[in-house]
């Protein structure tokens, strides 16, 4: 499995954090949300799927895709004893995790959180895609742009609120976090945004879980190169 592992030393939780359809995990959206995380005491480890293993543009099958979601999560901990885990991904990263927590709970992991969750396809809106987050039983977080066009609002805000979970949106943000020039911000400042709730759920998860929290369990620093094992 290929990944990258970054944090400092003062971690006080581990993202595991996986990649989209289209791109992997050295993408610069990976890199600059891993950067960021890190810059906020948080680790995170970075790991591809499968085909993008192969570079087949194919997206496993879930199947497949939900077993290398726990084989990241089982490496994480592995790096980082004694720290909390949170998992969750980018787009069809995050859905497989979702699928994966529903299915079965990954081992210790406190809370998803989804950075442009894909409830539909462009275009063909539908609630489908979402049915299984009903039997997801840890914290969830979605972050969302309000002009993405893979989750309708009037679909989402729904969603979210009969699951419990917490949605954050950002105005005029599309399904890449991008926002156009004449929305007065730059992509930057949206990303920093983001980040900021993501930490900032990250740790109110940490103050109000069981188990392991800040300050608990030494966070190895780990360098930031891909690896195979």
């Amino acid at each position: 499995m290929n990944v990258l592992a970054t944090g400092p030393d003062d971690a006080s939780a581990v993202f595991v954090f996986a990649h989209g359809a289209g791109a992997g995990m050295q993408h610069p959206f990976m890199a600059t949300v891993a950067d960021g995380l890190a810059q906020r005491h948080i680790a995170c480890l970075r790991y591809e799927f499968p085909y993008m293993e192969r570079g087949s543009r194919r997206p496993d099958v879930p199947k497949v895709a939900h077993a290398r979601v726990r084989e990241a999560v089982a490496e994480a901990a592995r790096r980082w004893p004694g720290l909390a885990l949170f998992a969750g991904g980018k787009s069809f990263g995050g859905r497989m995790t979702s699928q994966a927590q529903a299915a079965e709970p990954l081992a210790a992991v406190r809370g998803l959180a989804f950075l442009g969750f894909p409830l539909h396809a462009p275009g063909k809106p539908s609630e489908e895609r979402g049915a299984h987050l009903f039997e997801v039983k840890v914290p969830m977080l979605f972050l969302q742009g309000s002009r993405d066009d893979f989750a309708q609002l009037d679909l989402l805000q729904p969603l979210t609120g009969k699951l419990g979970a917490t949605l954050r949106l950002f105005e005029h943000a599309d399904h890449s976090f991008h926002v156009p020039a004449r929305s007065g911000r730059k992509d930057a400042e949206v990303m920093a945004e983001m980040l900021d709730v993501l930490a900032g759920w990250i740790a109110a998860c940490l103050a109000t879980a069981p188990g392991p929290g800040p300050g608990r369990g030494r966070a190895a620093a780990s360098p930031a190169k891909a690896r195979r094992r």
